[in-house]
């Protein structure tokens, strides 16, 4: 795609869906990598995303992906560079429904671009912490917490778990603290003091920690790459 058809963003029906106004922290923040017509040329590229998550970038999907079925109706917390929301797609299959959300209307109507040839998909414009469209069988929450200030990923992280239907899983898919010997440690130090300023309250707290109403699921924790990543499944009790 390239950058002229970029910068047209969106038709007149699609502008309406958006907000007035994008967060300030995702403006003054995250500009460079997601408001951009030339963000999406730059970083929705597998070589790219590869290299941001050192190689672990299939296996951190699969993980997520894995917690799904056939036939269940998906929420995508957020839009993601890469092939997850395809993945999903495919994970639910022709019976089954994958709803997109993500706040930035760039971005909403770049995912609905890629996802075009899917027809069990849609994208929409939606905050994640009021994401609306009822209780899903499934919600998938990939590297979006860490981007997000502590006040905001509580809201996110309640407003994705009163989405869950009875039985559903919540899939957070995120950074996480790495062992103290870890070789990447040091540069990871650099990347979240300077490219990513809110990582450090996921780093420090469990995802669990941030719920309002953690009772009422059931938690488990897996972490990758010498604990530089997280999978943690939020199951809403019966």
């Amino acid at each position: 795609m390239d950058g002229g058809s970029e910068a047209k963003l969106l038709s007149v029906d699609q502008r309406d869906e958006a907000p007035d106004d994008l967060p300030d922290y995702l403006v003054k923040t995250y500009s460079w990598a997601y408001l951009r017509p030339s963000s999406l040329l730059i970083f929705d590229n597998p070589l790219v995303v590869g290299a941001i998550l050192w190689g672990n970038i299939w296996r951190l999907m699969r993980a997520a992906c894995d917690e799904f079925r056939p036939g269940q109706r998906i929420l995508q917390a957020a839009s993601v560079y890469g092939s997850l929301s395809a993945t999903l797609a495919e994970t639910v299959g022709s019976d089954g429904q994958l709803e997109v959300i993500d706040i930035a209307p760039l971005q909403v109507d770049h995912t609905r671009r890629k996802l075009a040839g899917y027809p069990q998909a849609s994208v929409r414009v939606a905050d994640a912490a009021r994401p609306g469209g009822g209780r899903y069988d499934g919600i998938c929450c990939f590297f979006l917490l860490h981007e997000i200030p502590d006040a905001y990923k509580h809201a996110v992280v309640d407003g994705l778990l009163d989405s869950a239907a009875p039985g559903a899983k919540v899939v957070f898919v995120d950074y996480h603290r790495p062992l103290p010997l870890h070789p990447l440690r040091p540069v990871m130090q650099g990347v979240f003091r300077w490219l990513e300023p809110y990582a450090e309250g996921l780093l420090c707290r469990e995802i669990r920690d941030f719920a309002a109403e953690r009772d009422a699921f059931t938690w488990r924790k897996e972490t990758f790459f010498g604990g530089l990543y997280q999978k943690v499944v939020a199951q809403r009790k019966m």
